[in-house]
């Protein structure tokens, strides 16, 4: 018999949960408070080293992000409610959402910061770029829309994978662009990766660039879900991956090239050649998670479903206290934000812990709404 018939089934049979995506969600959501106080407490020089460098450049680059928006891609695929107009209602939620965060973690706490300090520069003079910039639930919510809308129009998911290739080449084309006006530069850095001279664009996640990462992993869904033996899948691919994206990543982070070069924007506008070896580490950690599965206890399976299920109310909580507590009340204490690493990593753990619980009770709740509302 051969490999791919070992394999594959001719038709999809793989269609229950895929718990190995439920972990790397999971511990995607626990790193995130780690990875923000790190960033938020730490001096730029800091951050080129020692666990500041782990957090910032390494958890916090391609073992983040691109593995979150390679996971939403293929749950839109799996899940029950797979139409365009349920991913386009979905998505404009989230959108909005992004805005709504940006007010909470910036504008309301940046006015108290203000009001209490009078602190011009701090607080007031990048406000505009940060309640407007947009962050990963902003791109997340486009994306989720463009792919209704490829849905819609009954595209495949191999076309739509050509279609956010094609994007990102252009993403790395046109990185950098200045077009000379805050609001020129805020909103089209929603597409592509903006720069101003003063620094204070936040074009974090432009779409073009980061698009082939949900797309992706709606178009791999597609193949998991005719794998019939998930073990030899994940040791046939995941294993070349992981070594492809091991030797890429350790020359890239020794000669401080593509994403680990200076500034945040070698990340936040990743370039194609980057994307590709993220692509190629998110399906190398799905096969590490579901080998980690295998070893542990089952009631972990119900852990790990219970995080990513709320993980955007604890993306939503973790960001308002880490603004509160870093940029509020540290520096308001403090006269700076900055900590030394071992403090950064007990303040972001009791952050992370705090807003799992504070996203699953709120999730609770606004289910149990949901029902009562049914049901009257």
């Amino acid at each position: 018999m051969k490999l791919r018939d070992k394999i594959f089934s001719d038709k999809p049979v793989n269609l229950d949960r895929q718990w190995e995506l439920d972990l790397a969600r999971s511990v995607i959501i626990f790193c995130l408070a780690l990875i923000h106080c790190t960033i938020e407490c730490t001096s730029d020089e800091g951050l080129v080293s020692g666990i500041p460098y782990l957090f910032d450049t390494i958890i916090g680059g391609p073992f983040s992000a691109p593995m979150y928006m390679f996971v939403m891609g293929i749950g839109m695929a799996y899940t029950k409610k797979n139409t365009p107009e349920h991913h386009f209602r979905r998505g404009l939620h989230i959108f909005v959402l992004g805005y709504i965060l940006n007010i909470c973690r910036f504008l309301i706490p940046y006015s108290i910061g203000y009001a209490i300090t009078g602190d011009y520069a701090v607080y007031m003079e990048p406000l505009l770029y940060k309640v407007l910039c947009n962050d990963i639930l902003t791109f997340a919510g486009l994306a989720m829309m463009l792919i209704a809308l490829f849905m819609k129009i009954k595209l495949s998911g191999g076309m739509m994978l050509i279609i956010a290739t094609i994007m990102c080449a252009l993403g790395t084309v046109f990185n950098g662009v200045d077009v000379q006006n805050p609001l020129g530069n805020i909103f089209l850095g929603y597409l592509i990766g903006t720069e101003d001279a003063a620094g204070l664009v936040l074009s974090d996640f432009p779409l073009f660039n980061w698009m082939i990462f949900p797309t992706f992993g709606y178009a791999f869904a597609a193949v998991l879900k005719r794998v019939k033996d998930k073990k030899l899948f994940y040791l046939t691919v995941s294993l070349p991956a992981i070594i492809i994206a091991i030797v890429y990543f350790s020359y890239g982070i020794t000669h401080e090239v593509g994403m680990f070069g200076e500034g945040q924007n070698c990340y936040y506008h990743m370039i194609f050649t980057d994307v590709l070896a993220s692509l190629t580490l998110t399906v190398g950690m799905a096969g590490v998670n579901y080998l980690i599965l295998q070893i542990l206890p089952h009631k972990v399976f119900y852990i790990a479903w219970t995080i990513s299920e709320n993980i955007t109310a604890v993306y939503f909580t973790h960001w308002v206290l880490v603004s509160l507590i870093v940029n509020v009340l540290i520096y308001i204490v403090r006269g700076t934000t900055e900590l030394a690493p071992g403090i950064v990593m007990i303040l972001g753990s009791a952050i992370s812990i705090v807003s799992i619980i504070i996203g699953y009770y709120w999730n609770k709740c606004v289910n149990r709404r949901r029902v009562n509302a049914k049901t009257t």
